[in-house]
């Protein structure tokens, strides 16, 4: 019976040596997600801000590009009314030139 014993013994022995290295693989691994878990957040929260700032950029670079288009109008109009006013210059000069000639040649007749 002692040798039944000692078997016993040294079963229950290993059983808990088993236990225990169980245990300190569970502590080992749970250390190792809450690791993960932290990562994990702090990416998140850094994806968040990321996102936050792309959208404000979006945001402001849209009303830049509209600002844009705006400018692109105004020049555009600015330019096509500033040829008007130089062709009517043009038509001006041409027409005083001529009455001028016209002038000129009644007084030395």
């Amino acid at each position: 019976m002692s040798q039944q014993g000692a078997a016993l013994q040294n079963y229950n022995n290993e059983l808990v040596k088993c236990i225990e290295d169980l245990c300190a693989k569970r502590d080992e691994l749970q250390r190792q997600i809450l690791i993960e878990e932290e990562d994990k957040h702090k990416l998140e929260n850094e994806i968040r801000l990321a996102s936050e700032k792309l959208a404000k950029i979006n945001e402001n670079l849209a009303k830049k590009i509209t600002a844009r288009t705006e400018f692109d109008r105004t020049i555009s109009e600015t330019e096509a009314a500033y040829m008007k006013i130089l062709e009517s210059s043009q038509t001006l000069l041409n027409v005083l030139k001529r009455e001028s000639h016209s002038l000129r040649t009644k007084v030395d007749d």
